[in-house]
């Protein structure tokens, strides 16, 4: 029996339908039926009471594609010294400093995807310097 004193606004009175597979919807069942709750209620605390994770500045988001493309031409390099390997040519890159760039480049693209989202003060700034490009 519903509560009459209850405020007409928290008053569930909408359906928001969700596809799950069959898989999904047994780990839905299984996880409601061990926190002791619906699987409406888990779902509402899941979507509504977790932040957000925070989103990648556009600078920071530039540069972690930009950092991606250097990675696609190192990899086609490695590419390339494994070839002149196999085939006995003069390798065109020393393949451990190839393995330590790509590992550097990599550790860059974390750093970026963890420092962006753990600070708000980059925010801040970019919102003044919309209009400011690479040279």
């Amino acid at each position: 029996m519903a509560n009459h004193k209850q405020s007409k606004a928290l008053v569930r009175k909408h359906i928001f339908p969700v596809r799950l597979s069959d898989i999904e919807l047994d780990l839905l069942r299984i996880k409601s039926l061990d926190a002791g709750m619906s699987a409406s209620e888990l779902m509402r605390r899941n979507a509504l009471m977790r932040p957000l994770p925070k989103r990648l500045s556009k600078i920071s988001l530039q540069t972690y594609w930009e950092l991606g493309q250097i990675g696609n031409n190192l990899n086609q390099l490695v590419k390339a010294t494994n070839t002149a390997l196999l085939i006995g040519r003069t390798l065109p890159a020393d393949p451990e400093l190839l393995r330590e760039l790509l590992e550097l480049l990599h550790q860059c693209r974390r750093d970026i995807a963890e420092a962006d989202t753990e600070s708000d003060e980059w925010e801040e700034e970019e919102e003044d310097s919309d209009d400011w490009e690479a040279d």
